[in-house]
């Protein structure tokens, strides 16, 4: 999603509920759960549930209007009949219930963004066991019965915390925001990046913040941590909401701008652009809105007998100085996350559709 992509989403945001409301009313048995293997002529009009934890984070909100978009193309080339967005609202008990309904009104495809790593194994491996197809994007349960599509968390933290070492030539005191304890992929994202900082003693971090993934509670964590420790030369974050938190500090503080490793939160993007001219320099990358998109196609591909990789890995982006400016937006809301489209062709790719289909 490029920043006028971005704009045209956070005007459709406003219409999510209606979406979701809208696709309620449109589900129906188009066809029924059958064989994952098969043939074209039976992916047709495919009945798609998606499962999320929340739709009330900004990213979730994002995911549901890219995953919209792409409902809508394959619905115009007759192969989705009708969609609906299931939000369990963090509970895990709701959305296990909410697959397991969906099981029994045959859906042919459930999209899942698994709230538990395990409790979720039993229904999605009831939904796999009647014909359904289980595609698991962002969050991933372990079921190997499951498609997984996500990102390496373990190569996000140490693609960052690379990043800070090289900027810092290898010495000095930092500052790590890692979010709230206890996230399966922060410790994994804390685990990548902890293994480069062991290889370089020159770097020393000197407080590990744990803060909500929120820009008000996260700054105040943020200057608590830094008056302790105003004389760090780099910060390690592992979430957006942490390094807009971050560098709005630096620049409250006493303006000495220190570099920040982040995540692709516009607010964080936009004080970035803005603090070019000075000599702040930064790094992010992303979990991508178009994972969704991809755990979509690779439904649809393995209706149609597609031989779909068990495990998607999709590449992390990487944003730094020289590409900022085709992912900050100045004119959008902080709590966006830009990222750039990923060519179909590509995504062919990654779920092992050949040129031929």
């Amino acid at each position: 999603m490029n920043a006028r992509s971005v704009r045209g989403a956070v005007a459709v945001a406003a219409s999510l509920c209606a979406l979701v409301a809208l696709s309620a009313c449109t589900v129906r048995p188009d066809t029924g759960a059958g064989d994952v293997s098969a043939s074209p002529a039976r992916a047709r009009n495919l009945k798609v549930g998606w499962s999320t934890t929340s739709l009330t984070t900004a990213w979730m909100r994002q995911t549901l209007t890219t995953l919209q978009g792409d409902v809508e193309r394959l619905r115009s080339a007759g192969k989705v009949g009708s969609f609906r967005a299931f939000d369990a609202d963090n509970d895990t008990a709701r959305q296990i219930a909410q697959i397991r309904t969906m099981t029994r009104e045959t859906y042919d495809v459930i999209l899942v963004d698994a709230g538990s790593p395990t409790a979720l194994d039993p229904a999605l491996e009831e939904a796999v066991a009647s014909g359904i197809t289980v595609v698991a994007f962002d969050s991933l349960p372990t079921s190997p019965a499951v498609v997984k599509v996500g990102t390496d968390q373990w190569a996000w933290g140490s693609m960052l915390a690379g990043w800070l070492v090289d900027a810092l030539g290898g010495e000095g005191d930092i500052i790590a925001m890692t979010g709230p304890a206890g996230s399966a992929g922060r410790d994994d994202r804390w685990s990548g990046a902890a293994a480069v900082f062991a290889r370089y003693p020159g770097i020393r971090v000197v407080e590990t913040v744990h803060s909500p993934n929120s820009v008000a509670p996260a700054t105040k964590a943020f200057a608590s941590a830094y008056a302790e420790h105003p004389g760090i030369r780099g910060v390690l974050t592992l979430g957006g909401t942490l390094s807009t938190a971050a560098l709005r500090t630096l620049v409250a503080e006493n303006g000495r701008l220190v570099p920040v490793a982040g995540e692709n939160y516009n607010g964080f993007l936009k004080l970035w652009q803005s603090k070019r001219a000075e000599g702040f320099s930064g790094l992010a990358t992303a979990q991508p809105d178009y994972l969704s998109v991809i755990a979509l196609e690779a439904a649809v591909a393995q209706r149609e007998g597609v031989k779909v990789p068990a495990a998607i890995d999709v590449p992390l982006p990487e944003i730094t100085d020289g590409s900022l400016a085709r992912y900050a937006d100045p004119g959008a809301p902080d709590d966006i996350y830009p990222v750039e489209t990923l060519p179909q062709s590509r995504i062919d790719e990654l779920i092992g559709r050949g040129a031929d289909s």
